[in-house]
Parts: structure tokens; C-alpha cells; sequence
């Protein structure tokens, strides 16, 4: 059984004359499949109803948008004979109301082949399908019945016994029925045709002769179409048959708008009966299918279906949500006129929608329902026999015509007279019902067991009889006996109808005979041979009389007495003799037109150049010339009240105006006195206005933070270096290629570089007045330098600007000269001196490797440490690692001897002095994370986006290592006693004493084998002119470790200055190697250029291009943008449909075969139309609104994947936008905008266009959508690459022609994947102040310099200098150095309190107060045994925040976009916390849990969280917010939603930005998906592509269905939460708009999946593994 809902069409007709006469307006707009209907009397009051199908057939066939009758039948007739040939019943049925053209969507007009209807061409189409089969086993047979449904009452339209009321019956098995309905076998279309023909005639002359139109009444065509199948190895044939059902129902109209009166009024209430019963049949159905009822007794009686209160319904009982596949066409009218009409029957198929149909395969029903009624008559018999009625089955067998059996012959001789038997049957009761089901039962037996061939004879004979009736009833014949039709005589006087309707003007033929013909009713005293029946016709109406005279034969038209007759609109009472083309009309509604053939062929002879009428003579000319010979008296009447009309209105307007005037009055004079009421009080609103406004007071952390936020914005880069970088760019363009045209293996390239702590900037790259203000500076500086890959020599330089500039002149002199040198000279320039080469330069045989550092924290507490740090390139690779064991020794202690094996140095000597020190703290402080370890957030001072100082303290201000650390904190005992205990502590370093110590560099590892000696270098931060070095040793990168052991004793008398230093600064160690260069392959020395990116697997992508130009706006200044508001991902479908030859416009065929996302091929067809279509995705959001799509281009066509974008294109084209709106797909929350426009690429005038694309040649155009959106200044821009192959119109590209889709995992099988996707960011950002100093430094006008042309280039292969995305790129290097940083410091902090722990047993509580001091902003008291007294609980406040500030470092997240967060454990868990970490390290094993940041919406309650969010920023930064109270988020909120509205008003400025997709695959597989509001888990393939989630529906899937932005997402996982759900190898990704549960397949595909996601959470939960493993071993 299969459940499918009613499928609904709407289509809209053009305006009739009727309507154009009274200036109609249309009020239905179509979009898509969305209809909407305008209200004419308030314009904005429109309503929208989506259906299956949505037809616009309102404007000429010219129209693109047009929908032809093709159309439609291929949309819905096509689809349902499929069903039909599937074995399943079918209808169609149209609605509307009278006039909107449900007839010419059923049966349209048969002589104009173009529009035909629904039923012909599925009748043809039927035959066709028959035809074309060519299985043997298959045999096919088509029978048809025509019925007509008027006034509750059936008629037989077929069979012309049938004349009067067909009785409705219903059958256990079969439901109802008509009986006795004719059932004629048709062999062919024609056979059809002919019998549709006559049926629409019969209806006619029925129609005509009782004063009905075509839409008063209901026709059913049915054809019950049957297949067998003959089973050639079991001999057994198997049957399906299919009912299909084609109904054009009645009009719709309401009485008050066709003034029906009388009979009419009677007559439409009959029709609005049925229609009536019929929406009741469609809103029960739509109730029952709607959703099961929660009230039991509520649903019981909404389940009653009322089918039996109209012969309608309750024919097509099956069609209306029984067994059947049904469809509905409403037809529309497009008038404002008919508003009421049409939105009745909007919401009449709105409804009808909703119903569901289970239909079944009806296969072999025949023997099935022979073999049950064969039962039911032996049950039947059985019961007459049991009452002794036996022999009364004979005698019913005589009356029906059957043969009685042998054994009821001997019964029936026994039978008495009928009279006896009647008695008996009145005498036992229930035996004449049963007598009647016998009938009945036997009767259909009879009609299923009637061979093919005795319905072929009856067919045939009932055929015959219907032409002889039609032939008494005047409708003329061919002589072949072919199709029934008005076939005009030659010489016989005939009466033509004329009707209201088109198809039936014409159709009737009445024969004027020789003699006296008389017209009038079927009731008549004597015989008439015209019958007409109505209103106005009299019983003898009146009479023809045909004679022959000597002008010929002559017809004269005799009245009867008081008998209404009019010809040419006059009124006749006296004998007139008639003329060809006379117009007739009998009574009120026959209208007729007289036809001679002889006077019109004698008329034609005498006057040959007639000219031709100006209108057609039909209905509307007979009633329009009626009324103006009968009318005067009706003109004047409405003359007369017209003035009565144009009288009471004029002074209905004199009362208004005098009203309104007296109104005006009335407030001018209640405005002046309020008026007076606020002069009373102006001059002490001034008064007001003048005193002075109260100065606000700053607290001391605001004042700090003001000017911290004032010298931020003073060295804010952003501008300055991109104004370098495009300024520039030509001289690098120029210098590289100079370089390639003289075959100098040298390549120039932009760099930023920062003086941070790993890349310390030279002397030689800072400007000469950068030194100067070094020390104001309180941020580091970033320089633009060049970068200089002197690939012959395997070296690196880095040049300034400058130096650039003063080597291109040289470069430029060596070009010049290059010119006349012979080519082996030139060729030996490469031997020529670096010095003397302004392309290299001298290169020191060492190279420097990485840097590390190491703190000297152990020396306050003389404990030893061995520490292995990680060597960090100035790029934040890590290199390699190095040992170094740090320790205090005495004075006077003698250098043990180590063997020949270690280096041992004497004692080095070294002063600190404060004031020395002192100047380098400010420098530090100033230049940033080289020199004082500022955090994170300050280092962003090249983007210029930084986070608010509310968000809680980084990494390093819990360590305490800034420059002012606790500098704003409250002074506390607690605190000030830890201090004293440590002074205590640290008696070896009293000032003026001399303290020695001991750096022993012990080993190197993992240093690549390029570097071949490997020597280190160490001092202090602040001494660059005190060097300690190793000697170089040989590195082969295999092996075991380099030993240096190294040791070197240094003494230092102590001083204030050193003790900070020890505690806050490191030693630095350079690592330095001898770089061995990778040589060139010999074949690729001079023919492959340097510059040539060397060939990766990864597969070639697309440039991003600029937009193209608009033709239709006007260039708009682009307004200078502010802080973003917000941003959002946007995920866009492009479609290119091409016109098949139906008339449908269907995606055309992409080949995805690249294997990367967002890319792929349209294969054309050339010389065919076509449509592009687009499709926005995104998550919902307030403030992403389209409007409209202001305009649509597209143009730069060429056959490379580059553009160039400086020349004008003159191929750009404007596309005419079709449609454009929201769509709402089932099942997706999201939103979805789609809009269409009409491409005609030979409008181009482009040659790549316009033929067959070569092999292996590819066309590239650019597509840009200016749309229009809400709340801002100017148009956003979505632009797209588009990569294309054109093949001839015949090329069939149904598949790949791959042989990898031939297995299945190809890119063309689905018909959803014909598109391609692209990924945008769009942001809205807040218009910038004009004033403001950082706007007008942005206003400088900057000429990007890379666009310009310099000599060689076209030599440089696609080579471009970096802008923009250098600044990006080198902003994510400062946050690896500065993550590396904070890594080294804890690890140092660790390994040192591990070392105190395990070393110091004694005096443990004052070690572990000083190891607090470095751990923390403030010290704690630890925990130490039970009986040392509550001093060592934790009760203070401020304990409790430390200790939330340690979980929350240990807990936070690396991805996070929001602004505050509240404490997601209890405050006996963070007890808990803070006790484990003041314990010992037996206890470290308390954290078994990682609970995930209140980031995070509930995933498992569904639900969102309502906190505020703020914008998220490019890049999140690993900075955990700190707590807040509740009040504060409540607070916030109420502040948030008062602020929505004035937000909602607010101008943004949007810039859409396509995303760059990455090469690089992190992982991919198949996932489980929970979210909220959903259904279970839900099975996706994931690609992970840092920094997106590409989600795919399985892995064959080639587009994009969801992305995912990690950079603005937040991955949380917690056992406890998997605990709760009982969902293991789960974890959460939430962003701002929802949060997604997902699930792995084990433990180990989650924690690789975790790993792609957010590698630095996944390396956290394994930290934390492996200690409660640790700690679960040790307990």
C-alpha cells in the first residue's frame, strides 16, 4: 500500500472580455509553486498558498513564465498514467469556478493541436505507451464510460437508451457504482476521440434542450485500462487493472454574483450541493490525515467521512483518500472582480492537499472478485433453499436472460404461476432482498465473464444506435462513419447554435425540411421536430416553412401566438422571410444563426470583393445587438441613475469636507494652547541645558584600562602595513622578475616580522626613528621586510624596503647589460662573486636554528632541575629540543671532573645592576612578549581586533608573570604573611651576597639533518654581549641525541634586580647549524623556474575573483566600515537549467570529478535556453533579511581559471530576473533564499559560447548577485567562478562518462547533485564614524600597486605578491609563539613543584606557599594535616575564585567566542578542586572528570541558552572568561532585549567574502548527528577541512549539505554528560545558532575525531588521561 498525499495544481487563465470590458486588475501573483492573492481592497492584505504545481498561463505563450497545456499534462497527466500502468487507480479532477477555465484544462480544444487538455493527451499518450511495447507476454485492454451528474441525477453520455436517471448502487465488493452505465472497448486513440466527441455532443443537445450550460453540470470520464500477462512457463496469466478517473466538476460560483433566479437559483444550489458535500468529504479527510486526535471521543466523530450526502462524493469515494493516486487542478480567475471566487477556491485546494490516498496495485481482480461472487450467489441460493424458495431461482433467471442450471430446471416445473410466487416471497421474510442481491450478483458475473469480442459486438451495436439517434436529433455524420460534428450542407436551409461558451457555439445543426417545421416542447399536443425546453418557450413556440418559388427556395419564420422571437434583435410577431446570416433567438437563451448555402453562394457570386465583417457574427454579437435594439428605455434608465448616484455623492463629499474642516479647527486651536503651556516653560528648560554636566569619576583600574586602550590604538598596524605591502608590490614584482629573466635562482617575497621574544628584530631592519621611540612604545612592533630564498645557495635574508629599492637599481643596470652579453656569458653570470651581485648576498656559514628558554624559578629554592625545551623557529616550528639541568651551588664548591667527555668553563662573573635592569623592564614592558610575557591579547595589535579586558585573566596572570601583576589587588594579611615566609626562605639570596650557580647544557635532539654542525649559545635576556658557547658538533639527524655537556658556573652578587629576574625572566639559548642546501635536479637547473610552485598532490583550485561590475546601479561610494556586528556562513547553490524539449527547464548535468568541494563542471548543451538559478542557505538569524535581488551579471568569459580583472569586459550581460524569495524546505530550520534569472548566453557574443568546447578545454565565467537587504546601506555581493564544457544539442549527458561512476561512486548519478556549492562569510559591520582619526587615516587613498604591469612579468607563472592575507597568516604565527611561550612556563612551573614535592618533606608548608606565589595571583595555605586547626581550610572568598580560575585553566576550551560564562561545577567541587591541587601528588588522581564550559547550549534538555553573545571575532582566542553572577547575566539580558529594537534600525555595511576551500583533509567518515528538536540519531559523512566541517549525506554524495565553522564553534566534551545520556563516544559542537550532539563508532575514532576538530582539547583530555592514569598507579 502506498500513502501519498493529493497532489494540487493552480493555474491562472488570462483576462475574457468580460473582465477586460470593466478594466480588471490581476491579483495573483505566482512564485515558484507559491501562489499569493492580493486583497484589491487593501492592498497590503495578501495571502500565499504553496502546492505542487503552480501554473501561470495569465499572459501569451510568449511569456518564458507561460504554462502551456503541454505542460501541464507533462507535470501531472504523465505522471498519473504512470500510475496507471503500475496497476494503480487514478483521477484527476478540475475546480474553479464558472468561466476559469476547468474545460480547457480537462479537454481543451481538440482541433488546435497545440491545446489540447489533459484528457485527450492521456487518452493518446495511453495509446502510445500500448504501441510502443514490445513484450509479447503483454496484452492490453482499454474500455470507457462517459457519465454526466446534473442535479443529483446521472447520465449516460455513451449510450443513447440511456436517457433517463442512471441509479447510484453500492456492492459489498465492488462500492458504488452506476448502474447499467455503458462500458464501451476501444482499440485505438481515434476510437476515443470519436467517443469523447460524442459525449460532449450528447451533453450538448442535453444541455441546450434543458437551459444548461457547460459548467452547470459534472462529467466523468472514466477508462478502466487492464493488462495481462501470459507466464509462457506456468501458463497462468496474471491481470492489473486501473480505474482512471477524469472529472471536470462544476462551476463554483455563488448565487448573489450570477443573479440566478427561479429554476437557475434551484439549479445552482443542486451544483453547490455537491460541492458543498465534496469540501466537507476534503476537510474531514484533511482533519483525519492531519495528526492522530488527543480526545478519543472528539476523533470519533471527526472521522465520519460524509461521502453519501451527494452522488459526487460518493462516486468518487475511492479517488478522495481511498484507493487511488488523485489529482486536483483549481483553475483560477486572475480578476479582481472575482476576489472572493478565488480565494474560496485557494483555500478549497489548500485543503485538499492534506488529504492521503493509500492506494494499492490492483492485480488480478477479475479472478478474484469472480471466484467471491461465485461464493456469494452459491450463499444466496443455499438461503432460498433453507425457505423453501427454490424454485423462484428459475424464474429470476428468466426475467435477467440467464439460462438456468440443469439442476434448477427440474425445480423450476414445479414452479407456480408469478402471482404465487409473489406471495410466498411477501410470506418469508428477507427473501426479496435476497432475491435482488441475486439479481445484482449474477448480473456483474454475467457483465466480467463477457468475452472481448462480445464487448467489441455490443460496443458496436450501441454505437449504431447512437447515430441514428443523433441523426434524429439533427447532428450530421461523415460519410465514413468517423467523428460526430456540424458538417454543413450544401444545399439543405439549417438552423446553427450560437453559444456563451466557444467550444459549444456551432455544435448543433437542425435541418429546416421542406414544408412546415415546427419548434417547441417535448410536452406538446402534437409532435414537434425542433425540441427545445427553458424558460420562454412556449409549447407550439413557432414554425419554418420551406417553399420553392421562382427566386429560389425561401424559408419564412412564422411566431406563434404570445411567443417571444427575435431576428437580427428584433422582435417578430408577423411571418418574416428569413436570410442567410439571420440571428435567431427563441426565447431568452436559444440563439441560432439561419445558414442558405444556396443565397449565401449566389450572394458570394454576385458580389465577389465583399469585404469581410468587422467582428465575428456569434453570441456575444446576438445579445450586444439585442440590446441596443431593444435598450433605449435601459439606456436612459441607467443615465438617469447615474445622475442620482453622481448627486448623493457630491454632497455626501460637502458633509465630509465640513466635517473635517470643523475638525482641523478644533486642534489648530488645541495646538496653540498647548503650545503656550511649553513657551510658559522654555526658559527654564534653558537654564537646565546650560549647567555644566557632572564630571564622572574613574576608578583607577578604568583609568589603567583607558590608557592602555589609548596606547593600543596609537600602535595600531593594520593600515600602515597594508599601505606598505600595496605600495610595494611593484618593485617585488619587478625585482622577481628581473631575477627570472637573467636565471638567478633568487626569489622576493613579503614577510612581517614582530620583535617578540623567539624573533627578536636586528638592529639593521629597524628604521632609524624606530629605535628612538622604542622605549614609548608599549606594544611590539611589526616591520614589513622582504624575504630573500637564495635558492642557489640554500640561504635566507631578509631585506628592508629600502635596501629593496636600492637593489632594484642595481638589479635594473645588470638587466640592461644582460642585452649585450653573449649567451655563455650569461650563463656564467651565476659564477659571479656574491658580493658583487646585487641579487645575493654574503651568508654566514652558521645558520640560525630555533630558540629556547629557561626560567630560574628553582634557584629561590636551591633544588636542581633538568629541563628539555623545545627549540622554536621564528616561524613557531619546533625544531628540535634541548636538555638543560639548572642548579645553585656554593661558593667555594670545586667543579667535580667529568672525564674528557665534558667541556667544564671556569667561573664567569657577572654584575646585575638595578638601574641597568631597570631600563630593560621598560623597554620590555613596552615592546611586548620578548621581553616581559604580556598576554595573549596584546600581541593583536596587527589585526586591530582585540577582546574586552573584562574577559578574566590569560595564562599568564594566573602564573602571576606580567609586568604588573597583582598591582590593583587589595592588600590582605594572609598575603603579606606568605611574603614574609618567603624573604624567610630565601637566605641564600640576600642582597650583596655573592650567589653561584650552575647551567649545564647537556643534549640536543631531533634536529633535522640539514643542519650538519650544531653548536648552542646562551646568556641572559638582557646581556646580548655576554655569550656562553658550546662547540659545534656533527649532526646526521640519526642516531642517538648530541651531547654538549657543556657546564659553566656563573656568579652573581646579589641585587634586587637579579632576585626579580630569577623570578620572572628566563635564560636564552639560541641553537645554531650549518645549513646544507637541497641541490637542484639535473634536469630541472634551468628549464623549471625558482619561481614555479613544485607539484602537489593536491588538486588545482580556482582563484577568487573580484565581483563583475553592475550595469543597472549606480556606482555607490562604499562607505567606510566599523565594528562588526555579526558575521554569518552562507552556503550557495548554484544551478544552470537548460529547456528540454517538454518545455521544462531541468538542471543541467555537473561533473564533480575534481574530488574538491565547492567545485565542478556544467556540461552544457549548445543553442539551447537556459535559466541560472541560486540558492542561499544559512542559519536563521534577525539580522540576515534579503529583500529583493537588485541585479544579476555575469561576463569575463575566458578559457583559463585566471582573470584578468584590470581590462574592461564588454561581454558582461544583465540577466532579467524571474522570480525571488524565501522557500521552506521539510525538515530544515534553516533559511533558504532562492531566486531565478533567464540567461541567453548568445547574447555574449562570445565565440567560447557559441560552439562545441574542444577537448580538454574548459570555459570559465564570473557570476555576481547584487542583492538588497534589510537595514543596509548598499547592495551585498555573492560572486562565483563558473567552470563550464559545451557539447552539441543531441549529446546525451545522462551519466559520467567516467569509468569510476561506472561503479557507482560517480558525481552525476543523483539528480540533486547537478549543482555546485559555495562557501561566504558575509559580515555586517556598523558604519564608521567619519571623524573618528583611525577613519581618516583609513581614507588615504593607497594605489595597489600589484595590478601594475612591469616588464617579465607575464614570465612569473601566476606568482603574485602578498597582501592582505600575510598580515592574517602572520597574526596566526604571533599566537603559536605566544602558545609555545605559555607552554614552556608551565611546564617549568610543574616540573618544579613536582621537584618540591618529591624533594622537600620537610618545612612543607612553606615551600608549598612560595610555590603558590608563582602559581597563582595571590598565595593559598595548604591543606596539611587533620589537626593542624581550620586556618588551613579553605573558606575565604578569595580562595574559592583562585580555585575557579585553576579549574577553569585546566577546563578551558580553545575556540571560544563569548563573552562571559557561568562556573559549570558546584561550589563543592571547586572546593574539591582547589583542595586537590594544594595536595600532594598521591591526590592529582581527583580529577577523573572534564566538564564542559556553560559555553555550550543544554544539549540534553534541547534548549538554548538566552545569555547575550557577543560578536564573534576571526580568530578565537584560548583565554577563559571569568565568572559571573547571576545577576550580572539577568542584568545583561535586560539590557540586550531593551537594545534589540534599536539594533533592528541600525545601517550595517555588508561584505561577503568567499571562502578559500583548503586541500587539506584532517579527517573523514561516516558520524552519527543528534540535535535538538530531531528524531534520533541521524548517519552523516563528515569532512573535516580546518577551519570548515563539510557534511555530506553519505560519501557518495558530491554537494555539500551543511557546513560547520570551527573557528566559531565550541567542542565540549564530558563524561558526565555521557554518564547522563548514556551515550558513550559522544561529544558536542555548539555555535551560536545551535548545538549538535555527535557520536563515534568507539573510543578511538572519537578521540581522532576530537583531534580534527579542536586538536589543543583533544591533547588536554589525553593530559588528563594519562595522569589519573599515573595517579590510579601510584594509589
Amino acid at each position: 500500500m502506498a500513502a501519498a498525499s493529493v497532489k494540487v495544481a493552480v493555474r491562472v487563465r488570462p483576462f475574457n472580455s468580460r473582465e477586460i470590458g470593466k478594466d480588471s486588475k490581476c491579483i495573483i501573483q505566482m512564485s515558484g509553486n507559491t501562489t499569493t492573492i492580493i486583497n484589491p481592497k487593501q492592498a497590503k492584505d495578501s495571502k500565499s498558498f504553496n502546492f505542487d504545481y503552480s501554473y501561470w498561463s495569465h499572459t501569451s505563450p510568449e511569456d518564458v513564465n507561460f504554462a502551456s497545456q503541454m505542460r501541464v499534462f507533462k507535470d501531472i497527466g504523465e505522471e498519473m498514467l504512470l500510475h496507471a500502468f503500475e496497476g494503480y487507480n487514478v483521477c484527476i479532477f478540475a475546480y474553479g469556478q464558472t468561466g476559469a477555465g476547468k474545460s480547457y484544462t480537462m479537454m481543451g480544444k481538440q482541433d488546435v493541436k497545440d491545446q489540447q487538455g489533459i484528457i485527450p493527451l492521456l487518452c493518446e499518450d495511453l495509446f502510445t505507451k500500448i504501441i510502443d511495447n514490445t513484450d509479447n507476454s503483454m496484452s492490453y485492454s482499454v474500455e470507457v464510460s462517459y457519465m454526466e451528474i446534473y442535479c443529483e441525477r446521472v447520465r449516460d453520455l455513451l449510450n443513447p437508451k440511456n436517457k433517463g436517471n442512471l441509479r447510484v448502487r453500492e456492492h459489498p465488493l465492488m462500492g458504488p457504482y452506476v448502474e447499467d452505465l455503458s462500458k464501451l472497448a476501444v482499440t485505438s486513440y481515434n476510437d476515443i476521440q470519436d467517443l469523447m466527441d460524442s459525449g460532449n455532443k450528447a451533453r450538448t443537445v442535453a444541455a441546450t434542450n434543458m437551459n444548461e450550460t457547460s459548467s452547470r453540470s459534472h462529467a466523468v470520464f472514466n477508462i478502466i485500462f487492464t493488462q495481462k500477462r501470459q507466464d509462457a512457463e506456468t501458463d497462468n496469466t496474471s491481470e492489473k487493472v486501473s480505474k482512471i478517473s477524469l472529472v471536470d466538476l462544476a462551476g463554483s460560483e455563488r448565487a448573489d454574483s450570477t443573479g440566478a433566479k427561479g429554476t437557475r437559483l434551484k439549479e445552482g444550489a443542486n451544483i453547490n450541493k455537491s460541492l458543498t458535500t465534496l469540501g466537507k468529504v476534503i476537510s474531514a479527510l484533511a482533519e483525519v490525515d492531519s495528526g492522530p486526535n488527543k480526545n478519543k471521543k472528539k476523533k470519533k466523530v471527526e472521522s465520519f467521512i460524509p461521502y453519501r450526502d451527494s452522488v459526487l462524493t460518493w462516486l468518487l469515494r475511492e479517488n478522495l483518500g481511498g484507493n487511488s493516486r488523485t489529482a486536483m487542478v483549481a483553475a483560477l480567475s486572475p480578476a479582481d472582480i472575482n476576489y472572493d471566487e478565488t480565494l474560496s477556491t485557494l483555500r478549497y485546494a489548500d485543503r485538499a492537499k492534506q488529504i492521503r490516498c493509500n492506494a494499492v496495485i490492483n492485480e488480478d481482480p477479475n479472478n478474484r472478485l469472480v471466484r467471491e461472487l461465485k461464493e456469494e450467489v452459491s450463499r444466496l441460493k443455499d438461503l432460498l433453499y433453507a425457505q423453501g424458495l427454490g424454485d423462484i431461482i428459475e424464474m429470476t433467471n428468466a426475467m435477467t436472460g440467464m439460462s438456468p442450471s440443469p439442476s434448477l430446471s427440474a425445480l423450476s416445473s414445479r414452479a407456480g404461476s408469478i402471482a404465487s410466487l409473489h406471495d410466498r416471497i411477501m410470506f418469508s421474510p428477507g427473501s426479496e432482498e435476497a432475491i435482488e442481491r441475486l439479481k445484482e450478483t449474477e448480473k456483474i458475473i454475467a457483465e466480467l465473464n463477457e468475452t472481448w469480442e462480445e464487448k467489441l459486438r455490443r460496443t458496436e451495436a450501441i454505437r449504431m444506435e447512437r447515430e441514428a439517434l443523433l441523426a434524429e436529433m439533427g447532428v450530421a455524420m461523415r460519410e465514413d462513419g468517423g467523428t460526430v460534428g456540424v458538417f454543413s450542407p450544401k444545399k439543405t436551409p439549417h438552423l446553427v447554435n450560437l453559444n456563451e461558451d466557444p467550444l459549444m457555439s456551432e455544435c448543433l445543426l437542425y435541418y429546416i425540411k421542406d414544408g412546415i417545421t415546427r419548434v417547441g416542447r417535448l410536452d406538446a399536443s402534437s409532435r414537434q421536430d425542433i425540441v427545445l425546453s427553458g424558460h420562454f418557450i412556449k409549447d407550439e413556440h413557432c414554425t419554418f416553412t420551406s417553399s420553392t418559388g421562382p427566386t429560389g427556395e425561401t424559408v419564412v419564420l412564422e411566431p406563434c401566438e404570445g411567443a417571444e422571437t427575435y431576428v437580427n434583435g428584433k422582435r417578430v410577431t408577423e411571418p418574416t422571410v428569413l436570410i442567410s446570416g439571420n440571428r435567431i433567438i427563441l426565447g431568452k437563451s436559444h440563439v441560432f444563426r439561419f445558414n442558405h448555402p444556396v443565397q449565401a453562394r449566389a450572394e458570394r457570386e454576385r458580389t465577389p470583393c465583399a469585404e469581410a465583417p468587422a467582428e465575428p457574427v456569434d453570441w456575444a454579437f446576438a445579445q450586444r445587438e439585442l440590446l441596443d435594439k431593444q435598450g433605449i428605455d435601459m439606456k436612459q434608465e441607467m443615465e438617469q441613475r447615474l445622475q442620482e448616484l453622481e448627486d448623493q455623492y457630491r454632497k455626501e463629499r460637502e458633509e465630509a469636507n465640513n466635517l473635517l474642516e470643523q475638525q482641523r479647527l478644533d486642534y489648530e486651536s488645541k495646538l496653540e494652547a498647548l503650545q503656550k503651556q511649553v513657551d510658559r516653560y522654555y526658559p527654564e528648560t534653558l537654564e537646565e541645558e546650560e549647567e555644566p554636566e557632572e564630571e564622572v569619576q574613574w576608578t583607577e583600574r578604568e583609568r589603567e584600562l583607558a590608557v592602555w586602550s589609548f596606547r593600543k590604538w596609537r600602535c595600531y598596524q593594520f593600515t600602515s602595513l597594508r599601505d606598505l605591502l600595496w605600495g610595494n608590490a611593484i618593485f617585488l614584482k619587478e625585482a622577481n622578475a628581473i631575477s627570472v629573466e637573467l636565471k638567478k635562482k633568487v626569489q622576493f617575497q613579503f614577510v612581517l616580522l614582530t620583535d617578540t621574544l623567539y624573533s627578536p628584530l636586528p638592529p639593521d631592519l629597524l628604521p632609524a626613528e624606530a629605535s628612538k621611540d622604542r622605549e614609548k612604545r608599549h606594544f611590539p612592533r611589526t616591520i614589513v621586510a622582504v624575504e630573500v630564498q637564495d635558492q642557489k645557495n640554500g640561504a635566507t635574508h631578509y631585506w628592508t624596503l629600502e635596501k629593496l629599492r636600492q637593489r632594484l637599481d642595481l638589479m635594473r643596470e645588470m638587466y640592461d647589460r644582460a642585452a649585450d652579453v653573449p649567451n655563455n656569458t650569461t650563463e656564467d653570470c651565476e659564477n659571479v662573486m656574491t658580493g658583487g651581485d646585487p641579487f645575493y648576498d654574503r651568508f654566514p656559514w652558521f645558520r640560525l636554528v630555533g630558540r629556547a628558554f629557561v626560567y630560574l624559578s628553582n634557584l629561590l629554592y636551591p633544588v636542581p632541575l633538568v629541563h628539555r625545551v623545545a627549540i622554536v623557529s621564528e616561524k613557531g616550528e619546533v625544531k628540535g629540543f634541548l636538555r638543560v639541568a639548572v642548579q645553585a651551588i656554593s661558593a667555594d664548591e670545586e667543579a667535580p671532573d667529568y672525564g674528557s667527555g665534558v667541556r667544564q668553563s671556569g667561573t664567569a662573573k657577572i654584575s646585575f645592576e638595578d638601574q641597568q635592569y631597570e631600563k630593560f623592564q621598560s623597554e620590555s614592558c613596552s615592546v611586548g612578549l620578548s621581553r616581559t610575557g604580556i598576554s595573549q591579547e596584546e600581541l593583536r595589535i596587527v589585526e586591530g581586533e582585540g577582546q574586552s579586558a573584562e574577559m578574566g585573566p590569560s595564562a599568564d596572570e594566573v602564573n602571576n608573570n606580567t609586568c604588573a601583576a597583582g598591582a590593583d589587588e587589595p592588600e590582605n594579611p594572609l598575603k603579606a604573611g606568605l611574603e614574609g615566609a618567603l624573604d624567610a626562605a630565601l637566605e641564600h639570596l640576600r642582597i650583596g651576597n655573592v650567589f653561584t650557580f650552575r647551567v649545564t647544557v647537556l643534549q640536543a635532539s631531533s634536529i633535522s639533518a640539514e643542519y650538519a654542525d650544531i653548536f648552542c649559545q646562551f646568556n641572559f635576556i638582557h646581556r646580548h654581549d655576554e655569550a656562553f658557547s658550546t662547540e659545534p658538533l656533527k649532526n646526521t639527524g640519526r642516531g642517538p641525541p648530541l651531547g654538549f655537556y657543556h657546564v659553566q658556573n656563573i656568579a652573581v652578587e646579589v641585587t634586587k634586580s637579579f632576585v626579580d629576574y630569577i623570578k620572572t625572566q628566563p635564560i636564552v639559548f639560541e641553537v645554531f647549524g650549518h645549513y646544507q642546501k637541497q641541490p637542484f635536479l639535473p634536469l630541472c637547473k634551468d628549464v623549471i623556474s625558482p619561481l614555479r610552485p613544485c607539484r602537489r598532490q593536491f588538486p588545482r583550485v580556482m582563484p577568487l575573483s573580484k565581483p563583475v561590475p553592475a550595469t543597472k546601479l549606480t556606482a555607490m561610494t562604499r562607505p567606510q566600515a566599523g565594528p562588526c556586528h555579526c558575521k554569518y556562513d552562507l552556503m550557495v547553490f548554484f544551478e544552470i537549467c537548460e529547456l528540454e524539449a517538454n518545455g521544462d527547464y531541468i538542471p543541467a548535468v555537473v561533473d564533480h570529478r575534481g574530488g574538491m568541494p565547492c567545485h565542478g563542471t556544467f556540461l552544457l548543451h549548445q543553442g539551447l535556453q537556459r535559466r541560472i538559478t541560486v540558492t542561499i542557505v544559512h542559519e536563521s538569524g534577525g539580522d540576515m533579511d534579503w529583500k529583493e535581488v537588485r541585479e544579476l551579471v555575469v561576463g569575463r568569459l575566458r578559457n583559463t581559471p585566471e582573470s584578468d580583472e584590470t581590462i574592461i569586459d564588454p561581454n558582461i550581460l544583465s540577466l532579467n530576473i524571474l522570480s525571488a524569495g524565501y522557500v521552506r524546505p521539510m525538515h530544515d530550520d534553516r533559511t533558504f533564499y532562492r531566486f531565478e534569472a533567464a540567461w541567453d548566453s548568445s547574447m555574449h557574443n562570445s565565440l567560447l559560447l557559441n560552439r562545441v568546447t574542444p577537448y580538454g578545454e574548459k570555459i570559465y565565467m564570473t557570476l555576481s548577485a547584487y542583492l538588497e537587504m534589510e537595514n543596509c546601506t548598499q547592495p551585498a555581493v555573492i560572486t562565483k567562478d563558473i567552470c563550464m564544457v559545451f557539447y552539441s544539442r543531441d549529446t546525451k549527458l545522462s551519466a559520467s562518462r567516467s569509468i569510476r561512476n561506472l561503479f557507482g561512486t560517480g558525481s552525476l548519478r543523483a539528480a540533486d547533485g547537478n549543482r555546485i556549492t559555495g562557501v561566504y562569510e558575509v559580515s555586517l559591520c556598523h558604519l564608521a564614524d567619519a571623524g573618528s582619526p583611525g577613519m581618516q587615516r583609513r581614507r588615504r587613498r593607497v594605489l595597489d600597486t600589484s595590478v601594475a604591469y612591469v616588464r617579465g612579468e607575464e614570465n612569473l607563472a601566476g606568482w603574485r605578491p602578498r597582501s592582505d592575507s600575510l598580515i592574517l597568516d602572520h597574526q596566526w604565527e604571533l599566537e603559536k609563539l605566544s602558545l609555545l611561550q605559555d607552554v614552556e612556563k608551565t611546564k617549568h612551573y610543574l616540573l618544579l613543584r613536582e621537584k618540591l614535592e618529591s624533594t622537600l618533606l620537610m618545612g612543607q608548608e612553606c615551600l608549598q606557599s612560595c610555590v603558590t606565589e608563582e602559581l597563582s595571583e595571590s598565595p593559598q595555605p595548604p591543606e596539611g594535616d587533620q589537626d593542624v586547626g581550620s586556618g588551613s581550610e579553605i573558606t575565604t572568598e578569595r580562595q574559592r575564585e583562585l580555585a575557579a580560575k585553576c579549574l577553569r585553566l585546566l577546563t578551558h576550551s580553545f575556540n571560544r567566542e563569548y563573552s562571559h560564562v557561568c562556573v559549570s561545577a558546584s561550589e563543592s567541587k571547586i572546593s574539591e578542586m582547589s583542595v586537590t591541587m594544594l595536595r600532594d601528588s598521591t591526590s592529582i588522581s581527583a580529577l577523573n572528570t572534564i566538564t564542559p564550559s556553560s559555553t555550550c547550549p543544554s544539549l540534553v534538555e534541547g534548549c538554548y541558552s538566552n545569555a547575550e553573545l557577543r560578536p564573534p571575532a576571526p580568530r578565537s582566542r584560548a583565554v577563559s572568561p571569568g565568572p559571573e553572577t547571576q545577576q550580572d547575566a539577568e542584568a545583561k539580558k535586560a539590557v540586550n532585549g531593551a537594545s534589540d529594537t534599536k539594533l533592528r534600525a541600525r545601517k550595517y555595511v555588508p561584505d561577503i567574502q568567499e571562502i578559500r576551500v583548503s586541500p587539506i583533509v584532517s579527517k573523514k567518515g561516516y558520524i552519527h548527528f543528534l540535535e535538538p528538536h530531531t528524531n534520533g540519531w541521524v548517519k552523516r559523512y563528515v569532512v573535516v577541512r580546518r577551519p570548515y566541517v563539510y557534511i555530506y549525506n553519505t560519501e557518495r554524495d558530491t554537494v555539500e549539505r551543511a557546513i560547520l565553522n570551527l573557528s566559531l564553534a565550541q567542542v565540549e566534551y564530558s563524561e558526565d554528560q555521557q554518564a547522563m545520556l548514556k551515550t558513550p563516544n559522544t561529544f558536542a559542537v555548539c555555535t551560536e545558532h545551535r548545538g549538535i550532539l555527535l557520536q563515534a563508532t568507539n573510543d578511538k575514532e572519537m578521540h581522532d575525531w576530537l583531534y580534527a576538530f579542536n586538536p589543543l582539547l583533544a591533547g588536554t583530555i589525553r593530559s588528563k588521561l594519562s595522569r589519573r592514569r599515573a595517579g590510579q598507579m601510584r594509589m
